[in-house]
């Protein structure tokens, strides 16, 4: 098989799903308040996140799957829940009061990468689709040298949505607070849309299985 082929096939195929221009809108609005260096930390840990969770459905994917005894569809809606949920909390946002032990945690947890920025929004059901299609390709070729090509493309899909994220956060103080809010509620609205048409989606794999 062509390997190099195969890495632009891969790489092409996860770029749009992750799709880190979208989401670098998404980020700014879930890190309001946070310094430059605290962005490009979350922004750093949550490609790191989405590259280890594409790595592991990768490797294990179809025997994680197996085992658990769940589905692509099964995960597109769960994926779509976490979306609606997140999307709603957006449009509808609910004043909560921190201690100021309270706020110096939130800052420092990692919460922000792995969800919502890891899970769902680089490394959703579609990503991991693309993955799981990827693995069921390895018999055609050399185990070792085609799974070492998928994780590279991986790697470098992770990379390229590092430096989108990592630049989004250079837009902050030319939006200013106002229009952070006005884009977290397009955003949240926008992610309720798509939530509700992963669980769609979902349902009708579903329909289609049975």
């Amino acid at each position: 098989p062509d390997y190099v082929e195969i890495l632009l096939v891969t790489v092409s195929g996860l770029l749009p799903i992750m799709n880190p221009f979208s989401t670098a809108v998404v980020f700014l609005t879930i890190t309001t308040g946070m310094t430059d260096e605290e962005r490009r930390r979350q922004a750093l840990l949550g490609c790191i996140y989405a590259f280890c969770i594409l790595a592991v459905f990768l490797i294990a994917g179809q025997a994680i799957i197996s085992f658990f005894g769940i589905s692509i569809p099964g995960i597109r809606i769960a994926g779509g829940l976490v979306i609606l949920t997140i999307g709603y909390r957006m449009l509808f946002p609910v004043q909560e009061e921190l201690s100021p032990a309270q706020a110096t945690e939130a800052r420092d947890s990692d919460n922000i990468a792995f969800t919502p920025l890891a899970m769902p929004s680089l490394s959703g059901p579609g990503s991991i689709a693309v993955v799981l299609g990827a693995a069921s390709e390895v018999n055609k070729g050399n185990l070792i040298l085609w799974t070492a090509v998928i994780i590279l493309a991986i790697a470098l899909t992770a990379l390229i949505c590092y430096i989108v994220l990592n630049g989004a956060s250079r837009f902050v103080r030319f939006i200013g607070a106002n229009g952070l809010v006005a884009m977290t509620k397009i955003m949240g609205f926008i992610l309720i849309a798509m939530a509700v048409q992963f669980i769609f989606s979902g349902i009708q794999d579903f329909a289609k299985q049975l």
